[in-house]
């Protein structure tokens, strides 16, 4: 277990250097933002983007443990589609929110399981395996509604989307909840020194006796159960379910997992990454929403900068090796 703790030690310090940088992007993004725009630093305004970024990293931290594991999980997005359905579904039929979350969050680490045995039993690569996993969750959250749309939950559900605790939104609570436990997981447990020793050398990893295929699949179901999860979210805000909702999540997700420094080739990231990652991400959309910038744009920028955290990645890994 020596070697785990090694390897785990080295990857924190460049982690918390690129956090910390994130973090001043950050600062600097919310200030420009108030000098340029009269409609940013308001409350309803302000109150928007943290459930925005909230709902962005509930979706994000799942994956960010994928990819720090050495894998990655593309049918987040179909999967909080097809769990946000089904939910919505037990909802309105039988009445009961408590049955309807407890089938979203049951469903997406079903099919998160189903990924990681795919991955690790049948040695599928990550990319293909959780690619057509996206097409099948697509393909049956369409044919599951039918081009039907479910709306209108009980008010005690939609408190979870849209509500205040202490005048703060329910759903900054939830994200704050999940970014401690995940944060003291990554790096106060064995489990998660495991997962950033697995990353960086799976089969240093495999030698030092990490069983390292069941922690694979533990990172997988954790990503689907997130999935559910922020599809409960999700529902509980927006108030309706329809069948192409996933869709339009996954380039966003694994966007504020890669802004916030987790390198692609795992190994190395933090859960506080992901949610500076996914809170800077949001500032870019809502600020290009009050600029008036044209829409056709906005997919451009949001790409352009997962593409300059990437190259910023590869740039940085030859010094931090």
């Amino acid at each position: 277990m020596s070697t785990t703790l090694k390897v785990a030690e080295m990857q924190l310090s460049p982690t918390a250097v690129t956090a910390v940088s994130r973090v001043m992007v950050v600062v600097l993004l919310g200030i420009g933002l108030t000098w340029a725009s009269d409609g940013f630093f308001t409350p309803a305004n302000l109150v928007s983007v943290l459930r925005q970024a909230s709902l962005l990293f509930l979706l994000a931290c799942g994956l960010t443990l994928v990819i720090l594991a050495g894998g990655l999980d593309l049918s987040v997005g179909a999967n909080l589609g097809l769990c946000a359905c089904l939910a919505a579904a037990v909802i309105k039929g039988t009445g009961s929110p408590l049955c309807g979350a407890l089938v979203g969050v049951s469903v997406g680490s079903a099919i998160g399981v189903v990924n990681g045995l795919l991955v690790t039993t049948l040695r599928l690569p990550a990319f293909i395996a959780t690619y057509g996993m996206l097409w099948i969750l697509h393909g049956l959250t369409y044919a599951f509604m039918a081009g039907e749309t479910i709306h209108g939950f009980p008010p005690g559900f939609r408190y979870i989307g849209g509500g205040f605790l202490a005048g703060v939104p329910v759903p900054v609570i939830v994200t704050g909840l999940s970014l401690l436990a995940g944060t003291v997981l990554l790096q106060r447990t064995v489990f998660g020194q495991e997962l950033y020793a697995i990353g960086a050398n799976p089969v240093a990893a495999f030698l030092s006796g990490i069983p390292v295929k069941r922690r694979q699949i533990t990172v997988y179901a954790v990503s689907g159960a997130m999935a559910g999860l922020a599809s409960l979210v999700y529902l509980a805000r927006m108030n309706a379910a329809e069948g192409d909702i996933g869709e339009p999540l996954l380039m966003p997700a694994i966007a504020a997992v890669l802004v916030g420094g987790t390198a692609l080739s795992g190994g190395r990231g933090s859960l506080i990454g992901t949610m500076v990652g996914a809170l800077l991400l949001t500032l870019v959309l809502n600020g290009m929403n009050l600029l008036g910038v044209n829409a056709n744009w906005q997919p451009i920028i949001t790409g352009a900068i997962s593409l300059g955290s990437l190259l910023l990645e590869r740039l940085g890994a030859p010094r931090r090796a």
